[in-house]
Order: C-alpha cells, then sequence, then structure tokens
C-alpha cells in the first residue's frame, strides 16, 4: 500500500478541553480545522505528522471499555480506496465498513488491525477542496 499522507484521531470525551490542551498548553500548531462551530475539528502539524482531534469516543458494541470508548485511530491517506479494498478484501483483512463518499467530500474505507484499532483509509478526490491551491 501507497500512503500519501497520515496521520493520528482522537475521538475525545470533551473536546473542547482537548483542544485547549493541544493547542494552548502544548502550543501545537493548527494545520486546519473543519466541521460546525459546536463540533469543529482541528488538524495539528505533530513534527512530520498531524494529529486530529475531532468527534468524541465511540462505544464499543461489547461494552468492554470501562466507560472509555474508542478513542484514537489511524488516518491513512490513499491514491484509490477502490483498489486497497480489492487487495485488503484478498489479503482476508476484515472490512468494517467499505468504500463510500462521506458528506465532507473524501472516500473513505474502514478496517481494523489485530488488536481493534481502527485504521480509516480515506482518498481525497480530484476536484476536493484539500487539493486546491489556496495560494
Amino acid at each position: 500500500m501507497e500512503v500519501l499522507s497520515s496521520r493520528i484521531l482522537i475521538r475525545p470525551r470533551d473536546l473542547g478541553v482537548s483542544h485547549h490542551f493541544y493547542r494552548e498548553v502544548l502550543g501545537l500548531a493548527v494545520y486546519r480545522e473543519f466541521g460546525p462551530p459546536h463540533g469543529r475539528g482541528i488538524v495539528f502539524f505533530l513534527g512530520q505528522g498531524f494529529l486530529e482531534v475531532s468527534g468524541s469516543p465511540e462505544r464499543l458494541p461489547d461494552g468492554d471499555d470501562g466507560g472509555r470508548g474508542r478513542s484514537a485511530e489511524i488516518w491513512l491517506q490513499v491514491r484509490d480506496v477502490q483498489a486497497e479494498h480489492r487487495h485488503l478484501l484478498d489479503a482476508g483483512v476484515t472490512v468494517i465498513r467499505s468504500p463510500r463518499t462521506e458528506p465532507w467530500g473524501l472516500v473513505e474505507m474502514w478496517i481494523e488491525d489485530p488488536d481493534g484499532v481502527r485504521i480509516v483509509l480515506v482518498e481525497v478526490p480530484a476536484d476536493h477542496p484539500l487539493r486546491q491551491d489556496i495560494r
């Protein structure tokens, strides 16, 4: 798999507190912000990578999460999500959610690693704002 970009996703219990921690306490620089004002996501620069703080923890179906929920994921940008979907199915990987275009315009597919860490494979379509030169 050719990974074009990546980030760690954190789904905090309290979005405002986490935004304050990463922005003000740790002093991480903001790469971009997105979403509605009441649930704004922020992607921070994290050395050679990115840290996205958005959403809220997903409760695990079996309830065996100590009340914490799933709070960390890996985001991998690839050239062609459909091709990766076929490759991963052929390799026996369980696909949690097949590729689909999200309301925000990205094509996403979800898998999990052997320990249950969610991995989001993302394709940025040619006409998406992330591909536009904003200079």
